[in-house]
């Protein structure tokens, strides 16, 4: 029996824009076994050690006395079953949107958005070019994981990482084809040039739901959060948002998800009706107004600017010195690859470690750097 091709019975059902197995382009060749190519990747993605630390990553708020406030591995869970919800419903291959839906926060950072931003002026201070998660994200899969070997991941679910940016809403979702070459210079490009890291669009349809399932993922997630923490009332909310999205979380994914079939069924691109993309916007409007933006006091952000500098520029002192009793040796280098070693500056290695860094452990390796 061919076990190989029974895995891909289902693909005679899927939709003519939907993504097929034998599409699927890889960077390097690879000795196939019964798992379907996107089927593998999420298999590589789960395993990985980055999705392992997903688990002490702040979403939005850093909150250790409540055991109900989203941690980065409860978003990337609900992206995931959001986008397939919408991907079985279109015909769509949710092998490959759940491999793009659990791998695209990998690069965050740790405290989330507010880290990344830090990060993101180090790395520009030092001419390392601009630091944005989605990126950092493809780069981990590429060039980290697997001791800097990278995990050989198929380029559909590189490009749907690289092109998720979940803070942009659009009226719709296209997608383009691109060939290996051309995915990878959008990805160096987005290095140069932040805005054009924000006009990407992904390779394939289940890309664009990714994409559209990041923010219905996050949206009534973080309002709920929000409340949880009294932060804001359910009261704030405006009413025409309630009206038209609802009150709870559990409403404001359903209309969403259920108004994106509606209006994508059979279509070469996802879209919204005009009424929900207005309200939608009114929503994320509401949330950085009332949420992402007062998540953080201006001293808390201060204190995170202070021990970001603090363990950057420790971490670069002991690489340049070659001191390999700190953790940035034990911890990482130790077990990467000479490749890696060879092809990235002292500056690109602190960098890239302390992107992989959980909450807990930064906070940790800032007590113990802090003292040199």
């Amino acid at each position: 029996m061919n076990f190989k091709d029974n895995m891909l019975k289902y693909e005679q059902y899927l939709s003519k824009y939907a993504s097929k197995d034998k599409d699927a382009i890889r960077l390097e060749e690879y000795v196939s076994d019964i798992r379907p190519n996107y089927f593998r990747d999420i298999d590589r993605i789960i395993h990985s050690l980055s999705y392992t630390r997903y688990n002490d990553k702040t979403q939005v708020y850093t909150n250790d006395s409540n055991d109900h406030i989203s941690k980065r591995l409860i978003h990337v869970q609900l992206v995931s079953k959001i986008a397939r919800t919408i991907g079985r419903a279109l015909n769509l291959n949710e092998d490959l949107i759940e491999a793009i839906a659990l791998g695209h926060d990998l690069g965050h950072v740790p405290f989330g958005h507010v880290g990344e931003s830090i990060l993101n002026k180090i790395s520009l201070e030092y001419d390392e070019g601009y630091f944005l998660h989605n990126v950092q994200s493809v780069r981990t899969l590429m060039n980290l994981e697997n001791n800097g070997i990278g995990k050989n991941i198929t380029i559909q679910v590189l490009d749907g990482i690289l092109c998720h940016n979940g803070e942009k809403l659009s009226n719709k979702y296209t997608y383009k084809s691109k060939t290996k070459e051309e995915f990878l210079n959008d990805y160096q490009k987005c290095y140069k040039d932040k805005k054009f890291a924000n006009t990407l669009s992904p390779m394939t349809l289940e890309g664009c739901v990714v994409r559209i399932s990041d923010i219905i993922a996050y949206i009534g997630r973080d309002l709920e959060d929000a409340i949880e923490l009294k932060k804001i009332k359910k009261s704030d909310i405006p009413v025409e948002i309630k009206k038209t999205l609802g009150n709870s979380n559990k409403d404001i994914v359903n209309n969403l998800i259920l108004d994106v079939i509606k209006n994508s069924y059979g279509k070469n691109y996802l879209k919204l009706s005009k009424k929900m993309h207005e309200t939608l916007n009114a929503l994320i409007k509401f949330n950085y107004e009332n949420i992402y933006f007062k998540a953080n006091s201006k001293d808390e952000i201060k204190e995170y600017e202070f021990r970001f500098n603090v363990v950057f520029k420790k971490c670069l002192y002991i690489l340049e010195n070659n001191l390999t009793e700190y953790n940035i040796y034990k911890n990482f280098l130790n077990d990467i690859s000479n490749e890696y070693k060879e092809n990235n500056s002292n500056v690109r290695i602190t960098i890239d470690y302390i992107a992989g860094m959980t909450d807990s452990y930064f906070l940790n390796e800032f007590e113990i750097l802090k003292k040199i």
